[in-house]
């Protein structure tokens, strides 16, 4: 019989985490939020659509791979950094009180440690990639670590977790072709919009607790005129991605899967609803099926 889920603020209590793995490893594998996988999800998409993109013919399954174990180690590197950064924060909000280090189960040097091991577990993966690739990925730290920082200086965090989240759009296409083309430039502006979309509803739900502890964010920023905006986000999101697509030479049949990954989006913008936090929940989450529909519209236009 399974343990029935539910949770501690933001935390799933009763998972796979409780069930199978051992007490004293439990708040480390929620610091990563590996039960969350929707973040992990969101820094990879963009390392398979910029490799497919480059890839002549079907995409390689050994980078593929990489960037797979690569995006759970610096997701979980980047969570360990934010909530390092933002322990003193996360105390004050019932939904992240109960997050590993406000908490108590794991201490700041302990996460410090262990963000330590994470970052080398990233550093050995990166190093399986061609030299060119190894120092584009290097310097996506140089964003990684001043992210916890940008909620407490400027309303548009989410901005600078676009530029965080989609450097796999530049790293894949260097993985591949040892350079950075247009393609890929052209795909992480694209990215970068996506992210001001999806991540200005996550912040919906957190907008009254971030008033009282003083953070800002596009939700606070833009208030009920976020419909609005989303709908310049992600239509903005969807010329960029077929302009990369168009560049990168795609078939005709990349087109009809980049209307479906469209229609995702716009569903998002027609149905959600900025006052209610588990709908924003649910449509920040639902992002994996555009992530997906954009990837086999790339590889349908490549092998046709």
């Amino acid at each position: 019989m399974n343990t029935p889920v539910s949770l501690n603020g933001d935390i799933p209590v009763g998972n796979w985490i409780d069930r199978w793995i051992p007490a004293p490893a439990r708040p480390y594998l929620r610091l990563m939020r590996l039960d969350r996988p929707i973040g992990t999800w969101l820094l990879l998409f963009p390392c398979w659509w910029s490799s497919a993109l480059a890839a002549d013919g079907w995409p390689d399954i050994r980078l593929f791979i990489l960037f797979a174990v690569g995006a759970v180690v610096m997701r979980g590197a980047g969570c360990t950094v934010n909530d390092i950064a933002d322990h003193k924060f996360d105390a004050l909000v019932a939904r992240t009180a109960g997050r590993p280090i406000p908490s108590g189960a794991v201490s700041v040097p302990q996460a410090v440690a262990f963000l330590a091991l994470q970052l080398l577990a990233g550093l050995v993966i990166l190093l399986q990639l061609p030299p060119f690739a190894i120092m584009v990925g290097a310097a996506s730290l140089l964003l990684v670590f001043p992210y916890p920082l940008m909620k407490r200086i400027t309303w548009w965090p989410q901005a600078w977790l676009g530029l965080t989240f989609n450097w796999g759009a530049l790293l894949g296409w260097a993985a591949v072709t040892g350079e950075i083309g247009p393609p890929a430039l052209v795909l992480y502006a694209a990215g970068i919009l996506w992210t001001l979309g999806y991540d200005t509803i996550y912040a919906h739900q957190d907008k009254e607790d971030d008033i009282m502890v003083g953070i800002k964010s596009t939700a606070l920023r833009l208030g009920d005129s976020t419909p609005a905006w989303l709908i310049g986000f992600y239509g903005g999101t969807l010329a960029l991605v077929g302009l990369a697509c168009w560049l990168a030479g795609l078939s005709w049949a990349f087109w009809p899967g980049l209307a479906l990954a469209g229609l995702q989006l716009a569903w998002q913008v027609r149905t959600v609803d900025i006052d209610d936090g588990a709908d924003c929940l649910d449509k920040f989450k639902s992002n994996r099926f555009f992530g997906w529909a954009l990837l086999a519209a790339i590889i349908a236009g490549k092998l046709t």
